[in-house]
């Protein structure tokens, strides 16, 4: 195992009638593999899969940040605890903790969410499948958060990860800093359409206007590279393109 480092994993499936791809992170140092995210519920195969094309086991996963509550983050969650070693601790913000762990309902799922959701699957998708998501968000996955982190949070995983509060996708959103690779790794705080650094989607925000002004805690970091969980990698010049999407 190299002494440190981060990845971008794909995760592609079909979701309800269409091709979907979110790309949680990995770091690792001599101590183990943590974990960004975790896919949508029954991502556990694609995920260890994904792991293992890095030359890593699941096995040495020690840590899995959780970004924030929405159900295409934490739906492997409870599968990867289960499966996975004894001992995985799991770290998200105070703000998130409650919905992660099933306390609180996912303040994305409203009725009025899920029949929007329904009606813009793709022509043909059987009844029994929508009945199958439908029942998932109304009860999804949950796990318990062992580990709370605060803005500005020195983590010391992968030679180091800065905690970012970047609320307003939800209200206890976190973005993270892997400081020797000069990454940041965006969750939903940002998007990669076309190749093309991107904002945040307003129309999955919990606070559109709080979202983007978020963008402007990035300023403060030298930033080569982007994650985001929907788009995957953008390079260029990263600092230059954040501050005119905060600008917006």
């Amino acid at each position: 195992m190299a002494s440190q480092g981060i990845a971008m994993l794909e995760l592609s499936a079909v979701v309800m009638g269409r091709t979907e791809t979110v790309c949680p992170a990995m770091v690792w140092n001599d101590d183990g593999i943590v974990l960004i995210d975790t896919g949508y519920p029954g991502q556990y195969p694609l995920l260890k899969r994904a792991i293992e094309a890095e030359g890593f086991s699941v096995d040495r996963l020690t840590n899995i940040i959780i970004t924030h509550q929405d159900i295409d983050h934490i739906g492997s969650l409870a599968t990867i605890l289960k499966n996975g070693p004894d001992g995985i601790n799991v770290i998200a913000s105070e703000l998130e903790k409650p919905y992660i762990q099933g306390d609180r309902m996912l303040l994305k799922v409203t009725p009025e969410r899920i029949a929007s959701a329904l009606r813009s699957m793709p022509e043909g998708v059987p009844g029994e499948w929508k009945e199958a998501f439908k029942r998932t968000l109304e009860n999804p996955p949950k796990a318990p958060v062992d580990r709370l982190v605060v803005d500005g949070e020195e983590l010391p995983f992968g030679g180091g990860l800065t905690v970012i509060e970047t609320p307003g996708h939800t209200p206890g959103h976190i973005s993270l800093y892997h400081r020797p690779s000069k990454t940041l790794i965006a969750a939903d705080a940002m998007n990669v359409a076309g190749g093309e650094l991107l904002g945040p989607d307003p129309e999955h925000a919990v606070d559109p206007g709080l979202a983007v002004r978020s963008l402007t805690k990035f300023a403060a970091f030298d930033i080569e590279r982007v994650i985001c969980y929907h788009g995957g990698m953008y390079r260029g010049d990263c600092n230059r393109r954040i501050a005119e999407l905060a600008a917006v």
